[in-house]
């Protein structure tokens, strides 16, 4: 027992250990050992960082006892930040078992192993996670020194009690063979991905002002170049946020039109009224208040491209008049009676569902067919988080320059927080709270922005001297989000991942995260 209590003084962490529960056979114990060993070797065969922590997570699983666990790899290459590469996870139960991401960013922050029992350990007694889902044994141990590669992370023992100094023993040693295959594995796949995925594109198609290397942004970037080149109706979905209008100003700035004027108009933040004078203009006496033509949206973009955005919020009489306009290319101002051409390129843009408003005849169908003759969708944050650092550094830069700031940077600290947080508003909410973060740490006189900035850009205590950290502010506000959306669609899940434009999947994961169940009976 002495020589498994000196490895407390070599990374053990945790002031709640336990005594090694009584021993296996020798004949039993060497089996395992023997096991344990083939398939340390075994994971040197894979070739891919998802296989490899897929089976890594298996065998620790096996080998500790533990009812549910995680292995993630990181890429820390770059030397700026780290990027979640593979992560796998036991999903059984995971509706109703979280896992403890502050015990994770404790191990990854101070290299050390935690075997602890985080429902009464002081530093994570108090976190939500811990207390809704009443984590008790828990194991994490880092994979790596320097750098750290990623974690292991075990909890809930099938036999009961906590984890062993044994098991920390074996994970510990586990640990250790899997850093070098982990860097090997890195390695390999920075150097197939160091292409910049838009290189090729960004040859076809200036696109400065879209930030982005990843697959996900190239896959637009080829559509956009494409819609460029043709004079045709593009219609552009994806989430709120996600950067349609950016997208859209590209396609014009890269077309026969870009001499033309881009103007925009939002569907969503007119008086249903307003819409038609808005689009076509008024004539003289068409009422009260137009004592004179007034040339609309649509005279204005002649010779360019009309963009409309949130075209799914445009009223009914509206669509008819639209319509018109994109079948006939003419239109008449209110309260005029000369025919109109227009000389114009639309390209609208949604979040909505455009199918099902259609099916629920709140959309013209004709319209649909109209605006959507090439159709692009516009990826969520979620889908590109590979170009959260690059956007950050950005924004932070821009934030600086548009309020008259000197040249602030993010910290890895910082950096680290961004990417690894949800960013339901995605590319807005992003830049949003970056800007709030840096003007905060220009107010102190710093000149780096760092993690603790980011706190008072969610500052909702009652005194300005509480200021919420900026995970339980995101943590409250997605609560608030979600819980709402749930209750409001009558805890259908289906329904509630449409209405806030995210998978199903995604959603059970932050119900999960999140704490939040339906009362009664089960979730649909």
């Amino acid at each position: 027992m002495d020589d498994e209590m000196s490895e407390n003084g070599t990374g053990l962490v945790g002031p709640y250990q336990t005594q090694q529960p009584s021993a296996q056979s020798q004949e039993g114990n060497l089996r395992l050992e023997q096991d344990f060993c083939y398939h340390l070797l075994d994971l040197g065969d894979h070739d891919a960082p998802q296989s490899f922590v897929d089976a890594a997570l298996r065998l620790l699983i096996q080998l500790s006892a533990a009812r549910r666990g995680i292995v993630q790899l990181r890429d820390v290459t770059n030397g700026e930040s780290s990027e979640t590469i593979a992560v796998a996870s036991d999903m059984a139960e995971r509706i109703d078992h979280g896992f403890s991401n502050s015990v994770i960013a404790e191990a990854i922050a101070t290299g050390e192993t935690i075997l602890t029992s985080a429902l009464v350990d002081p530093r994570f007694q108090d976190q939500s996670s811990v207390r809704a889902h009443a984590l008790d044994a828990v194991l994490c141990v880092p994979i790596g020194r320097s750098p750290i590669w990623g974690v292991v992370y075990l909890q809930d023992r099938s036999e009961g009690g906590m984890f062993t100094l044994r098991d920390q023993r074996r994970v510990a040693a586990f640990a250790r063979h899997m850093a070098p295959l982990a860097e090997r594995l890195l390695m390999r796949m920075r150097q197939e991905q160091s292409r910049d995925a838009t290189l090729e594109v960004r040859r076809q198609i200036r696109a400065d002002s879209l930030i982005g290397h990843s697959t996900a942004i190239a896959t637009a970037l080829r559509r956009a170049a494409l819609a460029a080149q043709v004079d045709v109706n593009v219609l552009l979905t994806g989430p709120s946020g996600s950067g349609k209008t950016a997208l859209a100003r590209i396609i014009h700035a890269n077309s026969p039109r870009s001499k033309g004027r881009f103007v925009e108009l939002n569907c969503g933040t007119l008086k249903p009224e307003l819409v038609a004078n808005e689009l076509f203009g008024s004539a003289a006496g068409a009422h009260s208040t137009a004592h004179r033509d007034r040339e609309g949206k649509v005279h204005a973009a002649r010779g360019g491209t009309l963009f409309l955005d949130e075209i799914g919020d445009l009223p009914a009489d509206a669509q008819a008049s639209l319509l018109q306009l994109l079948s006939e290319r003419t239109y008449y101002q209110v309260g005029g009676v000369e025919v109109r051409s227009a000389d114009i390129r639309v390209i609208a843009a949604t979040n909505q569902d455009l199918v099902s408003a259609v099916a629920e005849r709140r959309f013209r169908e004709d319209l649909y067919y109209r605006l959507n003759v090439f159709p692009i969708q516009m990826p969520a944050l979620e889908e590109r988080r590979s170009d959260i650092v690059l956007l950050a550094n950005h924004f932070c830069q821009r934030a600086a320059s548009r309020n008259n700031l000197p040249a602030l940077q993010l910290t890895a600290g910082a950096l680290a927080m961004i990417q690894n947080a949800e960013w339901p508003g995605n590319i807005r909410e992003l830049e949003n709270s970056i800007e709030a973060a840096t003007i905060s740490a220009f107010g102190e006189g710093s000149d780096k922005v760092e993690r603790r900035h980011f706190a008072r850009a969610f500052e909702t205590a009652e005194s300005a001297d509480e200021v919420e950290t900026y995970s339980v502010a995101m943590r409250r506000l997605q609560h608030r989000l979600v819980l709402d959306s749930l209750q409001k669609n009558n805890w259908n899940v289906r329904a509630t991942a449409a209405s806030l434009d995210i998978a199903r999947a995604h959603l059970y994961n932050l119900m999960s995260t999140l704490g939040i169940r339906r009362p009664g009976p089960d979730i649909r």
